[in-house]
This record gives structure tokens, C-alpha cells and sequence, in this order.
């Protein structure tokens, strides 16, 4: 057995904010209460001074595992989940080959089982990815696929969506959707506006992002199938979800650290690393993006992990390829960006990472509660640390590099077992 003792145990599922002991066993919650140490225990983690939340959930990182472990692989990636304290992670589809068989989910799952924590993965929708024919949703779902995208790429065939979006109802399943009609992107990876026009960069318009989200928000009020609309970043893309969801539609959407944290003048100071798809937009998107958090019309923080090698972010602004790393700094910006000024209370930042995703995917983590899965995140919301250049990731390209932020993760556990701890082993 693990004793957690002397932590702020905060539960946004049941709303529990106190001062409580966890005591675990056999990979569940086995007693929540004022404990004392023992012989009992194998091991007693004191937690005075920090939160002891559930595990976080990511629904959305790329593992490039198959096809470009080069840039990351399932074990690195896992890694870096850890130490970001993530006990969940739903895979994205656009590997190498494509995600679109059953085969290729199972390699997958026998990966992750391997690296300590849940590591899901998602399914084409498309085969091959190529936007012309749907996969056998049916039958990838039972080999295991939680949900379905063409993350990287959209759906520009609006019958065929209708279609997939009419199936994912009936199978009971996720969609989430990569938002940008390339017909009104002239170069993707930095916003069509002031910046890109002082950098000679053609840009990506906000209407690239809208058109499509207005789409599939009255789609999936038509057919009512749940649907997850991917890393907003336009203010405008905010508003149509909004308005979708109060009409009744079963619409869920993402917020990534980056797209609160920063606007497209960071592309002015670091380059390639704040460059991503959809991109940094103005300042007036980032503040609609913290109100749709406030509200909840964004009701998940996801990180959109996006490990890219180094040789191939040199390659300059126009040609390197778009998306950061994210998992080790997620929980450290949301808390510094938008709990230490203002915008969220911890209780609902930590919502929006823990058991609204396992809501929608539903999934049996993110709460804390007895006989419940014992996946727990430990941390320090005021230690302040600056981001290094030490990740856990294969890959290095962060914009937040020589940045302080706050929020240090002590410990991660997950069904039990002490996967991350940071710092020397305790006696």
C-alpha cells in the first residue's frame, strides 16, 4: 500500500477541495481519510503544500510512432506524459502508415501497455487518410480505437462527413476534427494578418478555420453525434460553437496551452517554434479562447503534442514543418496563464484536463473516488521553474524554452505504481 499524505486533494468531478490523506492499493483509491504512517504502508509520500489532483488527460498528442520515431516514439512520449503528469493519452492517427486497421491499433496498445501509463489511440476516419473513403468504424472500434480523426488533415467531403458523423452516433463514438479549408490558407503554420505581412509570410486566414467549424457545428446538430472541434484558435471559431452548443448540439472543443499562452507576435521571437497549425492568432482570439474556457465552450485543455527533429525546424519559417511540444508544459501554463491571473480557479482548470476528457471519451479516470483507478498528479502549484532544454521528449521545439512558469509536478502515479518523481527517491 501508498500512503498520500498531508495534500490538497481537489476532485473537479466531485468538487472535493480539502485537506485529506489517499491511501492506495492494488491500483485503486483504498481508503480516503487522516491517516498516519506505518509498517503497513510500502511507501508514504508526504505531499504537504501540494495538490493531489487525478491524472491528467490528454485527448489529443502525436506519438509519430509508427513511421517517424525519429522525432518521437510511444516509450518517449510516454515519458514525456509523466513528467507532465498525464496518465492518459488518446494517439493521434497521422503516423506512417496511417492509423486505419486494426493491426496498427493493436501494435500500438502493446506498446503503451509497456510504458506504465494508458496510452488510447485513435483511428483514421478516412483510409489511408486521404479524405475519399471511410474506414469500418464498426470493426476498428472493436479492435479498440476510443475515437476517430484525420488530425492534420480536414474533411473537406461535407456528404461524406455527414456520413461519418451518422455512423459515430450510431457506434456510440468520438469524431474530432482538424478545422482549416486549405482553399483559403495561402501558407499554413502563421496567421494571415499583421505579423505575417512584416515577415513577407503569405499566412493561414481565420475564415480557413470558420468555415469549416460553422460546418461541422450544424452537422453535428443535424445528426447529433458527438464532436470535438480541434485546438480553436479563432475567436470567431469560439462564438459558432457557442451558439451550436446552447442549440443543443453535442459539440465538444479544445484549447491548447499555446493558443491561451501567446499571439502571433511570438512568431517574431521564436520562429519556427511558434509556428503551428491552425496558428498563433491576435491578441483579441486569445482573450475569445480564456472566455470560451471561463464559460465553458471550450470545455478541454489538450495539448496538441506536435514533436518535430531539430534538423527539420531548421529548415527555416517557410519550409519547417508546423507544431511544438506540450505535454511537459501544459499543466505549468494553465496554471501560470490562467489560474495565477485570474481566469479559472484550479478546481476548473483541472476539469478541463482530468474528467471532462474522460467524460467524453468515457473513460473510467479522472476523478478520485474510492475502489476508482489510482491515477494521481502531484504538484506544486507555486514552485516556479524555468523551462529548460532537458524534455523527457524526443524533441525540443518549445517556444517556452527560458521561460518561468509555475506549477512543478512532483509525482505521477498511475493505477498505483509511482511512474515519475521529480527529485531524489524519498527514504
Amino acid at each position: 500500500m501508498i500512503l498520500v499524505r498531508n495534500g490538497r486533494v481537489i476532485d473537479p468531478k466531485t468538487k472535493r477541495d480539502e485537506a485529506v490523506d489517499l491511501v492506495i492499493k492494488d491500483g485503486k483509491i483504498h481508503r480516503i481519510g487522516k491517516y498516519h504512517g506505518g509498517e503497513d504502508y510500502e511507501r508514504v509520500i508526504d505531499a504537504s503544500g501540494k495538490i493531489v489532483a487525478p491524472g491528467l488527460i490528454d485527448v489529443h498528442a502525436h506519438f509519430r510512432d509508427p513511421g517517424f520515431t525519429y522525432k518521437e516514439t510511444v516509450e518517449t512520449g510516454a515519458a514525456a506524459a509523466k513528467r507532465g503528469g498525464y496518465t492518459t493519452i488518446v494517439c493521434m492517427a497521422n503516423t506512417k502508415p496511417p492509423i486505419d486497421s486494426p493491426e496498427a491499433i493493436h501494435s500500438t496498445r502493446e506498446k503503451g501497455k509497456r510504458t506504465g501509463i494508458r496510452i488510447l489511440q485513435a483511428a483514421c476516419v478516412t483510409k489511408g487518410m486521404k479524405g475519399q473513403e471511410l474506414v469500418d468504424m464498426a470493426e476498428l472500434q472493436r479492435a479498440g480505437a476510443v475515437g476517430f480523426t484525420d488530425d492534420g488533415m480536414p474533411l473537406l467531403d461535407t456528404k461524406m462527413t455527414h456520413e461519418a458523423m451518422v455512423l459515430a452516433k450510431k457506434l456510440g463514438t468520438v469524431l474530432s476534427f482538424h478545422e482549416e479549408d486549405p482553399a483559403l490558407i495561402d501558407k499554413a503554420g502563421v496567421n494571415k494578418g499583421k505579423v505575417s505581412e512584416e515577415l513577407g509570410f503569405p499566412g493561414a486566414s481565420a475564415s480557413a478555420e470558420d468555415v469549416m467549424v460553422a460546418r461541422d457545428c450544424m452537422l453535428a446538430l443535424a445528426t447529433g453525434a458527438r464532436v470535438n472541434i480541434q485546438h480553436v484558435s479563432s475567436r470567431n471559431a469560439v462564438e459558432l460553437i457557442r451558439l451550436t452548443k446552447r442549440l443543443g448540439a453535442d459539440i465538444w472543443a479544445e484549447a491548447t496551452p499555446h493558443h491561451f499562452s501567446l499571439t502571433e507576435e511570438a512568431v517574431k521571437r521564436y520562429g519556427v517554434n511558434a509556428k503551428m497549425n491552425p496558428p498563433l492568432r491576435t491578441n483579441a482570439d486569445r482573450f475569445a479562447i480564456i472566455e470560451g474556457l471561463k464559460d465553458d465552450t471550450l470545455e478541454l485543455i489538450a495539448t496538441d503534442h506536435a514533436p518535430h527533429a531539430q534538423e527539420e525546424k531548421d529548415k527555416g519559417l517557410l519550409e519547417a514543418p508546423s507544431g511544438i511540444i506540450g505535454l511537459e508544459t501544459a499543466l505549468a501554463l494553465g496554471n501560470t496563464y490562467l489560474v495565477r491571473k485570474g481566469h479559472l480557479t484550479l478546481m476548473k482548470l483541472l476539469g478541463k484536463m482530468t474528467y471532462k476528457p474522460a467524460y467524453m471519451y468515457g473513460l473510467e479516470q479522472g476523478s478520485i473516488r474510492l475502489d476508482g483507478p489510482a491515477d494521481l498528479v502531484i504538484f506544486d502549484p507555486n514552485e516556479g521553474w524555468v523551462v529548460g532544454e532537458d524534455f523527457a521528449s524526443k524533441s525540443r521545439n518549445s517556444p517556452f524554452i527560458g521561460e518561468k512558469l509555475y506549477g512543478k509536478v512532483k509525482y505521477t502515479i498511475c493505477a498505483g505504481q509511482v511512474v515519475y518523481q521529480d527529485g531524489p527517491a524519498e527514504d
